[in-house]
């Protein structure tokens, strides 16, 4: 048995097909994958993401630590309430994680880190803030449900109130706020508008409750996949990992270069490999046959493998195959991939491969 959400049984009573990921009892899907995918495109979902993991930072000395810590730039959040996507990296300039910053309040950082990467996310953390006088505290306390589609976030203006509707609908992407015991952000994984929404654990279910009487629908970790790799977005351990850097895993725009004196950890090592035409770089493939693609297919140009795909699936939406790969510097345009000792056709592509619901390739 594994570790469980404050929403696991809500889960059960839903009849979702219970998964292993990362060590927790997750729901795969309630039913149909597809379904869950095309609710949240076309109308919303929400998803059980309380198996990330929220981690309060506050000192004198949380600022030093975050520019040190992130190869993107602390500096960055100036207003209270915005956030920051960064990669955390180790001295070789490896991906430890990707994670979202909050600037909550004066000397007051939430970090969110994923499931999957969680204790070692927060022995490094330790490790480092261990250097600065500041107080870390790993909140085991709280749940995060995330709400994601078209119609998201007019249905969690009408479950939080008319007190804070008027603050919610003027918050800006990439901005949080409070809204009484709730932390609402304008954030997401599917390429859809919406909100994740950090709450205390045991008022999570009444939350999930009040939102399912709104007509969200719930959705599993299937479709959660699909979505983020439509919109172009990065799964931690497939991906991107320790072996890998920001600049071969298509993140060099999270990382800040200046100030130059800046010295986040990595940044030694992959300034050195910044710009250099024989690094490989992170591609989109589009299939132009039947067919799935996957993790570590070979991709093939002119008769050689020239790459690997990362991840892969189907997209409801284009009604095809996508994936991201891990190819030579010079590869585009068509391509082949092997699948089960076939060579089936394909086009490198730049991601996203959808746009608010609609194809960006046909």
């Amino acid at each position: 048995m594994g570790k469980k959400t404050p929403l696991y049984n809500e889960h059960v009573r839903l009849g979702a097909k219970i998964v292993d990921f990362a060590g927790w009892d997750m729901p795969l899907h309630y039913g149909s994958q597809i379904d869950e995918h095309n609710k949240v495109r076309k109308s919303a979902g929400m998803f059980d993401v309380s198996h990330m993991t929220a981690v309060d930072i506050q000192g004198k000395k949380t600022h030093e630590l975050l520019s040190r810590l992130l190869a993107n730039n602390i500096d960055r959040l100036k207003d209270k309430g915005k956030a920051l996507y960064s990669c955390m990296l180790n001295e070789q300039g490896g991906i430890i994680d990707d994670l979202i910053t909050y600037y909550v309040g004066d000397n007051l950082y939430r970090l969110v880190v994923n499931a999957a990467t969680r204790d070692k996310d927060v022995a490094w953390i330790e490790k480092q803030a261990s250097r600065y006088a500041v107080d870390m505290n790993v909140r085991n306390d709280v749940a995060m449900i995330a709400v994601q589609g078209p119609q998201a976030r007019e249905k969690v203006h009408r479950v939080v109130g008319a007190s804070y509707r008027a603050e919610l609908e003027k918050l800006a992407p990439f901005y949080s706020t409070h809204a009484g015991d709730l932390f609402i952000a304008r954030t997401g994984y599917t390429g859809e508008d919406g909100y994740e929404i950090i709450v205390p654990g045991q008022q999570a279910v009444v939350l999930w409750q009040a939102l399912l009487e709104e007509g969200v629908s719930p959705i599993g970790l299937g479709a959660r996949d699909t979505l983020r790799l439509e919109a172009g977005m990065n799964l931690y351990g497939a991906d991107m990992d320790e072996s890998t850097t920001p600049l071969e895993s298509g993140l060099e725009w999270t990382v800040a270069w200046e100030p130059a004196d800046r010295n986040f950890i990595g940044r030694s090592v992959i300034e050195k490999k910044r710009g250099d035409p024989a690094s490989n770089k992170f591609v989109g493939l589009v299939l132009n046959d039947r067919g799935v693609l996957r993790g570590h297919q070979r991709v093939i140009k002119d008769n050689r493998q020239v790459g690997e795909i990362t991840s892969g699936t189907f997209s409801p939406v284009l009604g095809k195959a996508i994936a991201f790969a891990r190819v030579a510097a010079g590869v585009e345009g068509d391509c082949l991939v092997e699948m089960r000792g076939k060579l089936l056709p394909a086009t490198v592509v730049k991601p996203p491969f959808v746009r608010h619901g609609n194809p960006c390739y046909e």
